[in-house]
């Protein structure tokens, strides 16, 4: 499935960083130089870009469009419409201290869980949350960090009184889910959306006719390409397990289950109600 992350009340900011994953490498290093430079950006030719980043006009244009701009003026006039703090743009500190490399761990989330919630399309989100709804059972995936995010997807699900599973073991997943039919949601959670496992778990659940909903950091992956609906989690972060990405997916699950309940707080509230008297007496 493509996903369209162009939407004109995301923030251009947001934007770039979520195409990242997609972008080729000369592409992404004018991408990179764009967020590490905005207001140099917006006073830069796009020649001037180029030259910055060592690549041809074409690469930058490229990059623009990729991003959903119709070029690179319209890039530039997002930008400077963002407001400052919005625009991430935090000069490297070499010798921190320790409050200060912490500090830009608390940046680094607090910049993942406003850009994914930038690039968050209403019409995607709410059709996420009517799959959710309507499923007849859940199957929740997903290895390493993301199988964090796949166990607090589970829980809420639980919460909501919803039939769901989701194994910690990879192998089960996929045995379950070559047992899942119409009728069914399979969930697979990937920031890189390359894992072989979660991609083999979607491959299953499409082969037996179940809905496929997957959370990732990379719109253009196996992954995203396999799902019915994509939700996006946008990271500026490096390495394997971005901690702050898996953060910011863990929001997007905390906002479903908001969001479901919300749709029908009676039941909520009806279902908390019995799961809190299940365990009280072993709480005394």
């Amino acid at each position: 499935m493509n996903v369209d992350l162009r939407g004109p009340s995301s923030p251009a900011s947001s934007r770039l960083r979520s195409v990242l994953p997609k972008l080729s490498d000369s592409e992404r290093r004018v991408a990179l130089w764009v967020l590490d430079n905005v207001e140099s950006s917006i006073r830069q030719s796009m020649s001037a870009i180029a030259q910055a980043t060592d690549v041809s006009d074409t690469t930058v244009l490229r990059m623009c469009r990729t991003a959903g701009f119709e070029g690179f003026t319209d890039l530039k006039l997002a930008l400077a419409q963002e407001p400052r703090e919005s625009r991430g743009e935090a000069a490297a500190e070499p010798h921190a201290g320790d409050l200060q490399v912490a500090g830009r761990l608390f940046r680094a989330v607090a910049q993942a869980i406003h850009d994914t919630h930038g690039v968050l399309d209403e019409a995607i989100f709410a059709k996420a949350l009517d799959l959710i709804a309507g499923a007849r059972h859940i199957l929740v995936g997903g290895v390493g960090g993301s199988g964090i995010v796949a166990q607090a997807f589970y829980q809420r699900c639980v919460r909501l009184g919803l039939r769901c599973d989701a194994p910690i073991d990879s192998q089960l997943q996929i045995m379950h889910s070559a047992l899942t039919g119409p009728g069914d949601l399979v969930v697979a959670i990937s920031y890189s959306g390359i894992s072989s496992d979660p991609v083999l778990v979607l491959q299953e659940a499409k082969a037996r006719g179940a809905a496929t909903l997957c959370i990732t950091g990379n719109s253009a992956s196996p992954l995203a390409r396999l799902a019915d609906v994509v939700l996006v989690s946008v990271s500026h972060e490096q390495g394997s397990e971005p901690m702050a990405a898996q953060i910011a997916q863990i929001t997007m699950v905390d906002a479903l289950y908001s969001a479901l309940v919300a749709r029908n707080v009676e039941r909520a509230q009806l279902t908390e109600e019995r799961m809190v008297n299940a365990i009280l007496p072993k709480s005394m």
